[in-house]
């Protein structure tokens, strides 16, 4: 433990990866139109949400996640090529697979499936990446 180490600002930039990944992913240039399909919402549906509680709490989850990560890749040997390899393992091989359990197991969609599980595993790389390559 004693040469971990630990970028607190990229660990915050992490986060708020979350958010702008999100925003752009199930935005109309990319996903939007299939995740509101397969999760059958409506923009009715959508505006009953609250947006502080929902973003502040996802902002909340992302930090957690981001030190998670941070702690994982904390080895002053971790590089760019090793955050974002084990960036993509956490994100595809546990999490997004989890999710993909859980959703079988709920009767969801194969296009429900792929796009939140490719969300996961793309932000998961991306943070490790970032957590990497930001020594």
């Amino acid at each position: 433990m004693e040469n971990m180490y630990i970028n607190h600002i990229a660990v915050f930039v992490c986060a708020i990866l979350s958010l702008v990944l999100g925003g752009l992913w199930y935005s109309p240039m990319l996903f939007y139109k299939g995740w509101m399909s397969s999760n059958k919402f409506t923009d009715e549906d959508l505006k009953k949400v609250n947006p502080v509680t929902t973003y502040t709490l996802t902002f909340i989850f992302a930090l957690i996640m981001s030190y998670n990560m941070a702690f994982f890749l904390g080895d002053a040997k971790t590089d760019m090529t090793w955050g974002a390899t084990a960036g993509f393992l956490a994100g595809f091989g546990w999490a997004a697979l989890i999710f993909a359990v859980i959703a079988l197991f709920e009767g969801r969609s194969w296009k429900y499936i792929f796009i939140n599980g490719g969300f996961i595993t793309l932000y998961f790389t991306l943070m490790g990446l970032i957590l990497g390559a930001w020594r």
